[in-house]
């Protein structure tokens, strides 16, 4: 079928005779067809190329309308810092109550149950007292020999002195009037008086109460349980009085209304509702180790209701008086940490604002140089350059 299709081209062979390309060898065949492709697909290069070269060009219209900005119209004015720091809520007094005697736990009150709260003298437990009444009662006894001693002494310096205003002679030494006797039986009796009170207080010591108002955290000791001095009985946290301990960097700390010892601060709780104020101790004699940041101590003497050890508050401080800022909403703000101003001639002015402080959704910054007002856009846009011209819309806080 394929050799029918060759055309009956007409070649001379060696000898100088004519023969058709069916007459021709395999081999020769192939380059014919070699060359005919070749031939075939320069035609088609050549009028591809024409056909481009003629194709028509439409050119779109790539202008595009300028984008609308919401832009707020601010004024400089003069605004007061508010300083803002988180800050966690802590006991003034959280001890572990420890066993001042030892013996044997013979009662253990309700109130030393862990999650109950007491007042500040509350009994919580009772040790047992048989070995510290003996001490008191050998005590008051070493006090009353020691009264009698003294008695002696006192009684034999009387007499010597007697004797030597009769004999009419001057004493030779303090030992011949028997002073250091009597010294000595001063001194034992102080002692003894002292011993005695060690005893009470030891006695004292076996009924366990609270040193101050607050909540049992936990408990270590049972009914029954032989305890020495010094061992852990429970954990008492106190929920009169707390202290915040608040770290601030330089840059806040530059706009703090110094000097700031004995002023107030407002207390917030994390979703926003207030809890009352806490008057600030001390603050900023030296810098954290570990942050290097100014360190802020408060104490909230009154606490509100809601306010619980432990709990992360925020702290407000009302700093100085700044001149010349201006208050934007937190929106204002690009992602680049930018703010978008238009000029008069409605063109976008990209601004790296001084950040001063924040206050809920309101963000302060340091004017820019010049008179004002300025237009601020509320929203800016991702698309936002440098120079673009935008449609303007007045936007409200």
């Amino acid at each position: 079928m394929l050799e029918s299709s060759i055309p009956e081209t007409a070649v001379k062979d060696t000898s100088g005779r004519d023969m058709s390309a069916k007459d021709m060898p395999a081999p020769r065949r192939k380059w014919l067809w070699f060359g005919l492709s070749l031939v075939i697909l320069a035609v088609v290069v050549l009028v591809l190329f024409a056909a481009e070269d003629n194709a028509d060009v439409t050119l779109a219209d790539t202008s595009t309308s300028a984008p609308i900005a919401s832009v707020l119209e601010v004024a400089p004015a003069e605004a007061t810092a508010r300083i803002s720091v988180f800050a966690e809520l802590r006991p003034r007094w959280d001890a572990e109550i420890r066993a001042a005697v030892s013996g044997r736990i013979t009662k253990v009150h309700d109130a030393a149950l862990a999650g109950e709260r007491v007042e500040a003298g509350t009994s919580l437990f009772s040790i047992e007292k048989t070995q510290y009444e003996t001490a008191i009662a050998a005590a008051e006894l070493s006090l009353e020999e020691a009264k009698l001693a003294l008695w002696h002494a006192e009684n034999g310096v009387t007499l010597a002195r007697l004797q030597f205003e009769r004999d009419g002679t001057a004493p030779p030494n303090e030992l011949a009037l028997k002073l250091p006797q009597l010294r000595i039986a001063e001194r034992t009796l102080a002692s003894a008086e002292a011993q005695l009170e060690a005893a009470r207080r030891q006695l004292a010591d076996t009924e366990v109460s609270a040193p101050f108002s607050g909540f049992i955290v936990r408990r270590m000791a049972s009914l029954g349980q032989t305890v020495s001095a010094g061992e852990p009985l429970l954990h008492l946290s106190d929920d009169r009085q707390y202290e915040l301990i608040v770290e601030m960097s330089e840059a806040d700390w530059a706009l703090m209304d110094h000097p700031i010892a004995g002023k107030k601060a407002r207390l917030f709780h994390r979703d926003g509702t207030p809890l009352g104020e806490a008057r600030i101790r001390q603050a900023g004699g030296f810098l954290d180790k570990d942050t290097r940041q100014r360190r802020i101590f408060l104490t909230v003497s009154e606490p509100a209701n809601g306010i619980l050890a432990g709990d992360f508050v925020r702290v407000e401080f009302a700093g100085r008086a700044i001149a010349d800022t201006l208050s934007l909403p937190e929106a204002a703000l690009s992602r680049a940490g930018h703010v978008w101003m238009v000029d008069a001639g409605d063109l976008l002015v990209r601004v790296e604002p001084d950040i001063l402080f924040r206050t809920d959704s309101t963000l302060v910054i340091q004017a820019p140089e010049g008179s004002g007002p300025w237009r601020v856009a509320k929203t800016p846009l991702a698309s936002f350059l440098p120079g673009q011209r935008v449609t303007l819309q007045e936007a409200t806080r």
